[in-house]
């Protein structure tokens, strides 16, 4: 049922800033990975070094979303993510300048602390808006992560193109960020997510498997995402000798389907049901994948990676409204638990790809998410015992002093 609040701002103008703060986090998230090349020249770092960076960034994340996780049980969900924005906020700006590379790593160190923090309070936010106006947005939520993260590209390849170099736009996101916080804060979602039955004893409560389950899809979506994100246009380039403009097109057509995907799923997942909806997503997705495996060809692939995006694009919002619903009485925790899949399917995605690129070729590798995607098919039958129970929104803490 949704949540009844005579005071404090409407429930749109709720959704609106929580969606400003996907946008802020993917326009930053973007910001960071397309000024990678600008990162290596000014710095003198070379390839080895940024993947080691880019590894500490992850699990610096993972640290993030265990953070939020503790706040957002002590004073709610909206400190964690106003932390972070201005955690990231900092963590960008500070980029912009010269440093000696262990300050720079430290730097994208706290700035991943940061990311991991956001990711996991946003879908915190997402599911507790959702509970307010008895409708899904979750979709719609991500979908202003894609578009900012879309966005934030255009605007890095338009700033190089003038001179302006990266600074611009990670000085963009940054600023982004800050004021996300400054506007937003009143309008984010105030409580925390308790059930008083519950509290104190949790061995019983059921959220491990609530946990297990969708984070089986969270790390199975972000998988097959890190796989298309990372190889996508180096398969395009070194396995298909694509030309020089169509090799950005494979990860372009994917982003695209991602966006159009969410911008449907809040309307289509109601419609069929979740669970056609999960088997669904998973079978577009591992037929995507293979037919990069099954056709060599540069159409076919472009295709591919559309198709995945299609799948990845519902699966996500799918997986984190499932797990809130699911443990309403700890949604907060259950989510900051969910979230740590992400990184884990990320880093495999990215590095198991990549590590078999050389033995089997890209090709090929791309078999990996097709294994995963399948594997994961199973679980859709454990979603229709993920059943929720009505829980008690408590009002938020007083703040620290």
């Amino acid at each position: 049922m949704p949540l009844e609040d005579s005071a404090g701002p409407s429930a749109g103008r709720r959704v609106t800033w929580i969606g400003a703060g996907y946008a802020a986090q993917g326009f930053g998230y973007a910001a960071v990975v397309t000024a990678l090349p600008t990162f290596k020249e000014r710095q003198h770092i070379d390839d080895a070094f940024v993947s080691i960076i880019l590894l500490l960034v992850c699990v610096a994340a993972a640290g993030g979303s265990v953070i939020a996780d503790k706040v957002a049980a002590r004073w709610g969900s909206r400190y964690a993510l106003s932390g972070g924005l201005l955690a990231v906020a900092a963590g960008l700006a500070l980029t912009t300048f010269h440093t000696p590379n262990a300050l720079f790593t430290a730097i994208l160190i706290a700035y991943g602390v940061g990311l991991g923090s956001v990711d996991a309070s946003l879908s915190m936010q997402g599911v507790l808006v959702q509970r307010r106006i008895g409708r899904s947005v979750m979709s719609r939520l991500f979908a202003a992560y894609t578009a900012a993260a879309i966005l934030a590209a255009l605007l890095m390849s338009g700033f190089a193109a003038s001179g302006g170099g990266a600074a611009l736009s990670v000085g963009a996101a940054a600023l982004v960020a800050a004021a996300v916080v400054a506007g937003g804060f009143a309008a984010f979602e105030p409580g925390r997510t308790a059930m008083p039955e519950l509290v104190g004893d949790k061995r019983h409560d059921g959220t491990r498997h609530v946990v297990l389950v969708c984070g089986a899809f969270i790390f199975t979506a972000f998988l097959a995402d890190s796989a298309v994100s990372t190889w996508s246009s180096v398969y395009l380039d070194d396995s298909l000798a694509a030309k020089a403009a169509v090799v950005p097109l494979g990860y372009a057509a994917y982003q695209a389907a991602v966006l159009l995907s969410r911008l449907a799923g809040d309307h289509l997942v109601p419609r069929i049901g979740r669970i056609p909806a999960a088997a669904g997503c998973l079978l577009v997705c591992a037929v995507g994948c293979g037919f990069v495996v099954a056709v060599p060809s540069i159409p076919v692939a472009i295709a591919g990676f559309a198709l995945t995006g299609i799948g990845v694009g519902i699966l996500v919002p799918l997986a984190f409204s499932a797990a809130g619903e699911a443990a309403p009485g700890h949604s907060d925790e259950v989510i900051a638990r969910v979230n740590l899949f992400n990184y884990g399917g990320a880093l495999v995605g990215a590095v198991l790809l990549g590590a078999l690129s050389e033995p089997v070729g890209l090709r090929l590798a791309f078999l990996i998410p097709v294994l995963g995607l399948l594997a994961t098919l199973p679980v859709v039958r454990a979603l229709r015992h993920l059943a929720g129970t009505p829980a008690a929104l408590q009002p938020p803490a007083t703040a620290p002093r």
